[in-house]
């Protein structure tokens, strides 16, 4: 099934770019620009939610993105976030102690792994 694109599912940004000079002993705040766009509803809310596992805001994210893109010239990088610190895995292994400490949790043994 389609979805619908119309107002309930997509959502405004503004980013705010702010950038820093130091001129003749004083820092200078540059302009600030306001950046207004659109996503989808599930595009936000996953990437708000890679933006929380990484530590970082939705707006330090495009900020990082737009400094490098302006920097390099280029679509440049990957920032991602470590998936062992995802809140399902933290759920994971909460249970497993859970499971440990009950003298429940089954391990089994294995050759060390080496990457």
């Amino acid at each position: 099934m389609r979805k619908r694109r119309n107002k309930e599912n997509l959502l405004y940004f503004s980013l705010f770019l702010i950038e820093y000079s130091y001129k003749e002993g004083v820092i200078c705040v540059a302009h600030s620009v306001s950046v207004n766009f659109k996503l989808d509803y599930d595009v936000k809310k996953n990437m708000e939610q890679a933006c929380a596992d990484m530590g970082i805001s939705m707006s330090a994210a495009f900020t990082i993105f737009a400094k490098t893109v302006g920097r390099e010239r280029r679509i440049p990088f990957e920032v991602s976030a470590d998936p062992f610190y995802s809140a399902d895995n933290i759920h994971y292994l909460g249970e497993k102690m859970k499971d440990y400490k009950a003298g429940r949790l089954q391990t089994a043994e294995h050759e060390l792994i080496e990457v």
